[in-house]
């Protein structure tokens, strides 16, 4: 449940629900994959580019994701899934 099979590339597209604050989706909620709701409990970490805002968050799975906003064309891709280290 929730993982990506090995036929499935990246990036892959997600449907992502995401807070707008002073800006349009400042950060991911939450999202859908492989018709899994994966809620965000922490961003590691975020950076920018070009056109694209980034994403490290730790899903409610307990694994890591990488997200990507392209600010262009509004879409959400998910571009990698990390197990979590050191969980026990």
């Amino acid at each position: 449940m929730g993982v990506l099979s090995v036929e499935e590339a990246f990036p892959k597209e997600v449907a992502v629900m995401a807070y707008s604050g002073y800006r349009a989706n400042e950060r991911p909620l939450y999202f859908i994959l492989n018709g899994s709701k994966i809620v965000v409990e922490a961003i590691a970490d975020r950076w920018y580019g070009e056109d694209h805002d980034y994403f490290k968050i730790l899903g409610d799975d307990g694994k890591i994701y990488v997200l990507r906003w392209d600010r262009i064309f509004d879409i959400w891709h998910l571009v990698k899934i990390m197990e979590r280290q050191g969980r026990h």
